[in-house]
C-alpha cells in the first residue's frame, strides 16, 4: 500500500512539473512580464502543498482542484500580458545623444549606435496625426514643437491586424529558426493610428551632399513597420548614405475608397492615402534632409514586396515627380496590365469599401470616423490595394509607361530564387494535383506550360509549382518592367538572389538583410560567406544611390540590362546568369493578351 502511495505521489509531482514547464514555455513565448512568472511559481508551489490533502477527498474534489489550478495559470497568464512599448532607436543601453539638429518643425537630437559610427534619429513626425477628422484625408503638414525633441525611439507601428505574441514567437522559430530568451520584461511593439513618423540614419559627424535612400517597407499594404532590423539604415549609413524610412497608413486606414471621401476631397481622391503618406515623407526629405547631411537632389527610392509595388507606382505619379532620381525595387511591381499584387480598379475599391459600412453598421463618414481604430482594423481584410484615383495615379502605371511617362532615371531591381515558398506552405503541389492547378490558372496556355514544366513526380511538381507561383506574383512583373525601361532607354540593373542559409534563405524578403547590410555579426545562421556577400551588395547599393551605377573598384562588373534574359546572380556565385523563369513567361504573356493576369 505504501509503495502504491509513493508511486502516486511521484506521478503527481511529475505531472505538476510537466504542467509547470509547459506553462513556462507558453509564458516565455508570449513575452509575459516577470510578475506573471512569480505568480505562476506561487500557484504551482501552493498547489503542490495543498493537493496532498485534497487527494484524500472525493474524485469530484480532486477534479475541481486540478481545474482550479488551470484557472489560476490562465489568470496568471492574462494578468501578466506583455505591455505595449515603443522600440528604442538603438539596442545599446543608455546611448550617447547627438548634437542638436534643426529642421523645419524645430530642434531635435538622436542617438549614436554602440560603435559611434552612425547617428539614428527615430520617430520624427512628417505629417499631422491622421486621426479624428483627418482619418481618410490627405496628410497635413506636421505640427512644429518647442524645445528639443528627443528622437530616440521608433514611433508606434501603423494600425494592422496583429497576431498574439505567442504566434509571433512561433513564427520566429519555425520561419526564421531563431529565438532569444531574455531575463527581463518583454514587450510588444506599440501600435497606433497616429503613425506618420519617419526615421533617419546618417554617418556620424558633419557631412554634406551625401546620397539619400528612402525605403518603403512591405507587408501587402496591410502589415509591417519601419523599425524591423533587417532593413534598418545602419549598414548603408556606414557606406556613406543617409537612409530614411517611414510609417504609412495601412489596410483600411490607407486604402479605403468611398465616393463620399472623393466628394469631400479638394483633389477628388480616395483609396490611396498610404501612397499620399509616402509622397508626404518624400516632400519632408526634400525640405529637411540637408540638415542631416543628405543631398535632396540625389534621392533613391527603395522598397520591398508591397513597398516595391509602391515604388513602381510612384515612378508614374505626377505628385512624386522630382522627389527622387533612382529606384531600387525588390520583389514586386505594378507596371504591367492588371497586376496581381497590391493593385485593383477603382470599381473594385469602391465595392470593397462598402463592406466596411456593412460590417460596422456605420451609415456616414462622420460615424466611421468616430469608431475606435481597433474596431475598424478588423472590420475588413480586403482594403489593402492601391488604385487609379485620378490624382495620385491618373492612369495605370502600364498606360503611363506605354506613353513614356516615368519619374526614375535608373533602376536596380530583382527577385529571389524561391519567392513563393512562404505563400504555398499549406498548398503544396504534387503529381496528383499539379496539372489541375496549372490548368485552373492558365487555361488555354496550360498545355505549353505543362510541356515546359511537367509534374511527373511529387518533387518535380512541388518545385515547378513554386516557380510558377513565383512568376505569377513576383518575377513576371520585373520581366515586364525591365522591358518597359529598356524600351525607354532607362538603365536597369537586374539581380537574382540565390544565397541560402538557415534562416529565410532565398524566400520572399530573404535578400533584405544582405542588401541593407544588416547580417548579424553573432548569429549561427550566417557564416563568413554571408557577410562577404552582404558587404559586396551594400557597396553596389551605395554606388547606385551615389551615381546611378552600382559598379565600383574591386567589385565584379554588373552590366546594365540589354536583354530580357540576363540577371546578376547574388549568392555563392556573383555574376551573370540566365533568368530561370524564362520558360514560364510565354504563358503569362498569353494571359495578358487574353485579358487575364
Amino acid at each position: 500500500m505504501q509503495e502504491k502511495k509513493t508511486r502516486g505521489e511521484m506521478g503527481f509531482y511529475v505531472i505538476l512539473t510537466i504542467i509547470g514547464l509547459l506553462s513556462a514555455v507558453v509564458f516565455e513565448l508570449n513575452k509575459n512580464m516577470i510578475p506573471g512568472w512569480i505568480l505562476l511559481i506561487f500557484v504551482l508551489i501552493a498547489f503542490a502543498l495543498i493537493y496532498p490533502k485534497v487527494a484524500k477527498a472525493s474524485r469530484l474534489r480532486k477534479t475541481l482542484a486540478w481545474l482550479l489550478l488551470f484557472a489560476w495559470i490562465i489568470v496568471s497568464f492574462l494578468l501578466s500580458w506583455p505591455r505595449e512599448k515603443c522600440k528604442p532607436a538603438v539596442l545599446n543601453p543608455n546611448p550617447e545623444v547627438t548634437d542638436v539638429v534643426t529642421i523645419s518643425q524645430g530642434q531635435l537630437t538622436g542617438v549614436y549606435t554602440e560603435d559611434k559610427q552612425v547617428e539614428v534619429y527615430a520617430g520624427i513626425p512628417y505629417a499631422k496625426p491622421p486621426v479624428g477628422e483627418l482619418r481618410w484625408k490627405e496628410p497635413q503638414d506636421p505640427i512644429p514643437w518647442a524645445g528639443v525633441y528627443a528622437a530616440d525611439h521608433f514611433a508606434p507601428m501603423s494600425m494592422q491586424p496583429r497576431n498574439l505574441p505567442l504566434y509571433e514567437s512561433l513564427t520566429q522559430i519555425v520561419g526564421y529558426h531563431e529565438y532569444q530568451i531574455t531575463p527581463k520584461d518583454n514587450y510588444v511593439e506599440a501600435m497606433s493610428e497616429d503613425s506618420l513618423y519617419l526615421n533617419v540614419w546618417k554617418p556620424a559627424g558633419e557631412q554634406k551632399d551625401l546620397p539619400v535612400v528612402v525605403y518603403i517597407h512591405g507587408g501587402s499594404l496591410m502589415t509591417g513597420q519601419p523599425s524591423y532590423r533587417d532593413y534598418n539604415g545602419e549598414g548603408l549609413a556606414k557606406e556613406g548614405c543617409v537612409v530614411v524610412n517611414m510609417g504609412y497608413r495601412l489596410g483600411v486606414f490607407g486604402f479605403y475608397a468611398d465616393e463620399a471621401l472623393a466628394e469631400e476631397s479638394s483633389n477628388h481622391t480616395t483609396g490611396n492615402y498610404g501612397l499620399l503618406d509616402q509622397i508626404k515623407a518624400l516632400e519632408w526629405v526634400r525640405d529637411n534632409i540637408s540638415a542631416f547631411g543628405g543631398n535632396p537632389e540625389n534621392v533613391t527610392l527603395a522598397g520591398e514586396s508591397a513597398g516595391s509595388a509602391c515604388v513602381t507606382a510612384l515612378c508614374t505619379s505626377p505628385l512624386a515627380k522630382g522627389l527622387f532620381r533612382r529606384v531600387v525595387a525588390e520583389s514586386s511591381t505594378v507596371t504591367y496590365q492588371e497586376p496581381t499584387h497590391s493593385f485593383r480598379t477603382m470599381e473594385e475599391a469602391l465595392e470593397t469599401g462598402k463592406e466596411l459600412k456593412e460590417k460596422t453598421g456605420a451609415k456616414t463618414l462622420e460615424e466611421l470616423r468616430k469608431l475606435p481604430a481597433e474596431e475598424i482594423v478588423f472590420a475588413t481584410e480586403d482594403n489593402h490595394h492601391m488604385t487609379v484615383d485620378g490624382y495620385v495615379l491618373p492612369e495605370t502605371p502600364a498606360e503611363s509607361y506605354a506613353k513614356g511617362i516615368h519619374n526614375e532615371e535608373a533602376s536596380l531591381q530583382g527577385f529571389n530564387q524561391l519567392e513563393a515558398t512562404p505563400f504555398i506552405l499549406f498548398e503544396q503541389a504534387n503529381k496528383k494535383n499539379y496539372e489541375e492547378k496549372v490548368r485552373d490558372y492558365f487555361g488555354e496556355e496550360a498545355d505549353a506550360l505543362l510541356a515546359a514544366r511537367p509534374g511527373n513526380t511529387n518533387a518535380e511538381a512541388k518545385a515547378n509549382w513554386t516557380d510558377i507561383y513565383s512568376t505569377i506574383f513576383f518575377t513576371y512583373g520585373h520581366h515586364i518592367w525591365s522591358k518597359q525601361e529598356q524600351e525607354l532607354g532607362i538603365p536597369t540593373y537586374r539581380y537574382y538572389f540565390t544565397k541560402d542559409n538557415g534562416r529565410l534563405g532565398t524566400w520572399h524578403s530573404g535578400e533584405e538583410v544582405y542588401l541593407y547590410g544588416n547580417v548579424p555579426e553573432k548569429d549561427s545562421h550566417y557564416d563568413v560567406s554571408d557577410r562577404v556577400l552582404s558587404k559586396l551588395w551594400v557597396k553596389y547599393f551605395a554606388n547606385f544611390a551615389r551615381t546611378g551605377n552600382p559598379n565600383g573598384e574591386g567589385l565584379p562588373t554588373w552590366e546594365a540590362a540589354t536583354d530580357l534574359e540576363t540577371l546578376m546572380e547574388m549568392g555563392t556565385h556573383v555574376g551573370p546568369v540566365k533568368d530561370p523563369f524564362l520558360d514560364i513567361y510565354p504563358a503569362m504573356d498569353g494571359l495578358r493578351e487574353n485579358g487575364k493576369d
